[in-house]
């Protein structure tokens, strides 16, 4: 993302500023390297042109749909492009085959539907505006035509909507793959029979995806209220966080169903069990279980979280908008979906952590010993033995108390409190992991998987790059995890855009490719690494995390990607590809260690619930003997490795979710939040692989147009791609490298810039010489009138005589001339010579006049077949009822189709498409006409939406309607939202005005905004209604009076012997 050096005077850019990231304005001055750029916020800055870029002028209001189609990949431009479609409420937006998802925090259903599935369904990618559903179905397309292996790379940071992206993809997946189990029959046609259910009728649209699911048998989808409850917690920055990793894996049968499916999770964040952070939660289930009916608290020996020590760590014990009672009913039926029994759903080991946290010890009676602080304490004691089923006195003492072999025997030794206490959280930890663990593996024994699966589409959603202002163990293998995705992702776009360059026949061999390896083998490489070193560290009992960070900092001394800050004991630094991240490692060795307590072991392997004992099954004598440390460093190591091993094997897709601001409402938008994000994201990473290539991507019309001035005299409208060629080459480029399409702006700009100053001198040399015409002629008057007085009455006569004489001689003399000039003119040639400039201007626009007449080609088809079909109707004599009803429904349908087109493509909602359209339409009413209201009726009235559309398109000065006149006078049928999507997305590609104002599009906005609060189902898009109601009545009316002789029956009918009658009449 280079910088251009070729910023002039006068030329747009955009320039750093401490508030808003980035702020455009105009150069005024430069001196030297730097530029004085006056801004649109009033203000003057100094800068560094090596520190600004140029800003496209021509760039829609509304920004582009995808990223490739900025004039100027860079930085400040994909941050206005992202921020100008958020505000009209564009949350998608395409970076080449990247999709970004901006978090809109407000539900948009209508986004959702079955009837916008139903639109990208068989789509081709890049046809419709962006959407996930474009990346799944993309995805399904090609497991089904390539037979080739899908995954789809979810990520972002916490509360950017990784996790309901994940739950769309999922549902698209199954309405397009999905069938019941026992009749075979696909998602759509179990959508037709559950939605004669009138109960479903009434309910909301995510209630009928969820009772189509119950019929369909579809665990994976009941999978994700499960792994919520008990994997998601509320945060700082989300209400919904998800605290793993999880990878769906999805398989498919040769027919393109879903025949199987897998959930792996990783890194589960076992800390929050015991301790939580003001204002977060715990995790979702033990507040649900809490709010669970009365009979049921009881049974469980629970009650209000504000009583148990593991839950009110913190103030807050509720979430906005949620309603954990109800949460509680709707994932006991996900249990019962995903195969979880009712015995199983009540296990005790799901509800004894809250009465373990109350197991207080103080210091007790012998030196470093604890004993249990009081009554209190020993009831919970009593409570949580109960519940797990095991013996009192046992779990006490694997509380307090170590038993420590020796060759010589076995010595119990004594635990102090802060001992004791570690010792509790250790075991409310590893029994919530192991249940983590066993929930995750009932759900893919439920599902079960398919060994002769075809192909397999992976949806991963994994948390994105952190770094806070404490950053710990969970931290590094976070960014661990994203190093490792990174450079799957910087080597997949490197890839794609070899694969461009190689179908575009260009040389790509000069391409630098920065690899992140050096970093991954800091961190993992073994022996050497940080993770080998933290293990072996945790093999020494004497280790300490000052000697852990001793020996980073001797061993790593001099390495580019490792730092120690300044008066920092067990801090280090990290250079990440998204920036700098400080490490604390003071609980690095802690967190590391991987094995379960030996009396934790005992205990709960001895328990009388069978449930809880086989989550802790006795250790093989092999285990016990291993000398291996068990670390979950390498453990989580291993598990990124087989990760990645999948990942290597299918064609990635890569879904950026971005949170738009930290204060999660809607409508806010915060540059520097975005910015950081996309950084951590790796979007600016691709934007620089792209840009060390040829990140400008134009059409040759396009090209052609904006930069055809530049050489008028080479540019042939009969080969665009020659002509393309010929001005690179006067201009001395090959191909648009980064920085060179600024280069070709400011030869533009000059060209305008010296045609501006011609059209100037001649329009001022036009109104002097005019002026000075008139001020000559006020003269000659004001001398005539003063002379006449003196020489016209003192001679009278001879004036008019002299008068009659001159006047006599120019007549002789100017049918002289005319006589001469009329020979002249005779015996010119007929034929005239067009001008240079109007045949340049004739040969670059000559393919748009082409590519105009060519498709007024599609509107005369369309008439020829209805004119096909009123001539096949008449001459089966179908009745005019069934004939003006079935026209009626054909311009529906051209109704729906063409309206539809223009919300989903932009590139319909253009002046010219509009001229093009409303062109059509006119052929469609003069057919409408011809064919009379007897068999036509009311067809012409069923284009109302599209003719209103077109009417609007191709209105001038749309800046100066009111929000009245356009939905009064323009567009009263069409609905606001659909009104304010082809307004946001209309541009001017013929004479390049202005859209809508601003003020009318916020009105809109607002009014869209309440209409989807209001009505949440309610879609912009048309639905066709392919129904034809009439009576009997109406039909026996319009019979006619058959002539059967007249009639010769088609071959089929002379086979039957029930219509004889007619050959025999005919005969």
């Amino acid at each position: 993302m280079g910088t251009p050096v070729n910023i002039i005077v006068g030329s747009h850019v955009w320039a750093e500023d401490p508030e808003v990231a980035w702020i455009d304005g105009e150069v005024v001055e430069i001196k030297g390297t730097d530029a004085t750029i006056a801004t649109t916020n009033g203000k003057s800055i100094v800068a560094a042109i090596s520190s600004i870029y140029p800003k496209d002028t021509e760039a829609p209001p509304a920004g582009v749909d995808d990223m490739t189609k900025l004039a100027y990949l860079h930085e400040p431009g994909v941050l206005h492009n992202l921020a100008s479609r958020f505000a009209l409420n564009e949350i998608y937006t395409y970076t080449g085959n990247i999709l970004i998802a901006v978090n809109p925090f407000r539900r948009l259903p209508h986004l959702y539907d079955i009837h916008m599935m139903q639109q990208y369904k068989g789509a081709a990618f890049g046809e419709l505006s962006p959407h996930l559903f474009a990346i799944a179905d993309a995805c399904y397309r090609a497991i089904i035509n390539e037979h080739g292996s899908q995954a789809i790379l979810v990520s972002g940071e916490s509360g950017a909507g990784k996790t309901e992206t994940t739950k769309l993809l999922m549902r698209y997946l199954a309405f397009m793959g999905g069938r019941s189990g026992t009749e075979g029959r696909t998602v759509e046609q179990q959508v037709l029979e559950v939605s004669k259910d009138n109960s479903i009728l009434r309910s909301s649209w995510h209630i009928l995806f969820a009772r189509i699911h119950r019929k369909l048998r579809i665990p994976f989808l009941q999978s994700n209220p499960v792994l919520e409850a008990f994997g998601n917690a509320k945060t700082v920055k989300n209400n919904n966080s998800s605290r793993f990793g999880k990878f769906v894996e999805i398989q498919f049968d040769k027919h393109g169903k879903i025949s199987g499916a897998a959930v792996r999770t990783y890194l589960l964040e076992r800390s929050r069990v015991c301790q939580v952070s003001d204002p977060e939660r715990n995790y979702h289930c033990f507040y649900m279980l809490c709010a669970a009916p009365p009979e049921e608290v009881k049974k469980l020996k629970l009650g209000d979280p504000r009583k148990f020590h593991y839950l009110n760590q913190s103030n807050c014990y509720e979430v906005a908008n949620v309603d954990d009672a109800r949460e509680y009913l709707e994932t006991r039926n996900a249990m019962d979906i995903v195969g979880i029994n009712q015995d199983e759903q009540h296990i005790p080991c799901s509800s004894c952590y809250t009465p373990l946290g109350e197991c207080r010890v103080v210091k007790g009676n012998e030196v470093d010993s604890s004993k249990l602080k009081d009554d209190k304490a020993r009831y919970h004691l009593q409570t949580t033995a109960e519940l797990l089923m095991c013996k009192e006195k046992a779990l006490e003492d694997s509380l307090c108390q170590r038993v420590i072999v020796t060759p010589d025997g076995s010595i119990t030794k004594p635990l102090d409190p802060a001992a004791a206490v570690t010792s509790r959280d250790a075991l409310a930890k590893t029994m919530y992991s192991r249940l983590f663990d066993w929930i995750v593996d009932k759900i893919n024994s439920s599902i079960g998987q398919d060994p002769n699966a075809k192909s397999i589409i992976g949806v991963l959603d994994i948390y994105g790059f952190e770094s806070f202002k404490i950053n710990s163990f969970e931290q590094l293998c976070i960014n661990l995890t994203n190093e490792k995705l990174q450079q799957h992702f910087n080597q997949h776009v490197f890839k794609m855009e070899q694969e461009e360059y190689t179908k575009e026949e260009i040389n790509w061999s000069y391409v630098e490719f920065v690899d992140n390896q050096d970093v991954l083998d800091l961190i993992e490489k073994k022996p050497g690494g940080i993770i080998a070193l933290l293990d072996e560290a945790c093999m020494f009992p004497k280790s300490t995390h000052e000697t852990f960070a001793q020996k980073m900092y001797q061993t790593y001394k001099g390495h580019k990607r490792f730092s120690k800050p300044k008066l920092a004991r067990t801090d280090f630094t990290i250079n990440h590809y998204a920036g700098d991240v400080t490490y604390q490692a003071d609980q690095f060795l802690d967190k590391n260690k991987d094995y379960v307590v030996a009396e934790h072991q005992a205990l709960l392997t001895e328990s009388k619930c069978s449930f809880v004992a086989n989550l802790f099954p006795p250790l093989p004598d092999e285990a016990s003997k291993q000398s291996k440390f068990p670390s979950i460093g390498t453990r989580f190591k291993q598990q990124l490795q087989s990760l990645m091993e999948t990942l290597s094997t299918t064609e990635p897709h890569y879904i950026r979710c971005v949170k738009p601001n930290t204060v999660l409402k809607p409508g806010i938008f915060e540059n520097f939040n975005v910015l950081n994000q996309l950084r951590c994201g790796g979007v600016l990473e691709a934007i620089r692989i792209s840009c060390a290539g040829y990140p400008t991507k134009r059409t040759f019309d396009e090209f052609i147009d904006r930069f055809g001035m530049l050489a008028p005299d080479v540019v042939d409208g009969s080969d665009e791609k020659s002509a393309c060629i010929a001005i690179c080459d006067k201009m001395g480029l090959k191909g648009i490298r980064a920085g060179q399409m600024a280069e070709l702006d400011a030869r533009r700009a000059e060209v305008l810039a010296h045609a501006a100053k011609r059209i100037q001198r001649q329009i001022r040399t036009y109104l002097t010489r005019k002026e000075f015409i008139i001020l000559r002629k006020a003269t000659i008057n004001v001398q005539k009138l003063w002379r006449d007085p003196m020489e016209k009455f003192p001679c009278p006569f001879a004036y008019n005589r002299l008068k009659k004489s001159t006047i006599a001689v120019q007549c002789l003399w100017r049918a002289r001339i005319a006589r001469k000039e009329l020979r002249k003119l005779r015996m010119a040639p007929r034929a005239s010579r067009i001008r240079p400039l109007k045949a340049s201007s004739k040969n670059i626009h000559s393919h748009i006049i082409t590519k105009q007449q060519g498709s007024s080609i599609h509107w005369q088809n369309i008439v020829q077949s209805l004119d096909q079909t009123m001539e096949i109707l008449s001459e089966n004599y179908v009745p005019s009822t069934i004939t003006r009803k079935i026209f009626s429904q054909v311009f529906s349908f051209i109704n729906v189709q063409l309206f539809n087109s223009l919300l989903l493509r932009r590139e319909c909602c253009s002046f010219s498409n509009g001229e093009y359209v409303k062109a059509g339409l006119q052929e469609l009413e003069h057919w409408c006409m011809k064919a009379t209201d007897e068999f036509a009726g009311s067809s012409w009235d069923e284009l109302q939406h599209i003719r209103q559309a077109a009417a609007f398109l191709v209105l001038h000065q749309k800046t100066h309607k009111s929000l009245d006149e356009i939905t009064n006078e323009l567009c009263p049928v069409l609905s606001i939202a659909q009104i304010y999507r082809i307004g946001t997305m209309f541009w001017d590609d013929k004479y390049g005005t202005q859209g809508l104002s601003s003020e009318v599009i916020a009105k809109m906005k607002a009014l869209t905004v309440e209409d989807s609060i209001s009505t949440p189902n309610n879609t912009f898009l048309l639905d066709v209604d392919s129904s034809m109601p009439f009576s009997m009545d109406e039909i026996s009316r319009s019979f006619q009076d058959i002539n059967v002789s007249d009639v010769d029956p088609p071959p089929l009918l002379r086979q039957r012997s029930d219509f004889h009658f007619l050959l025999q009449t005919t005969e």
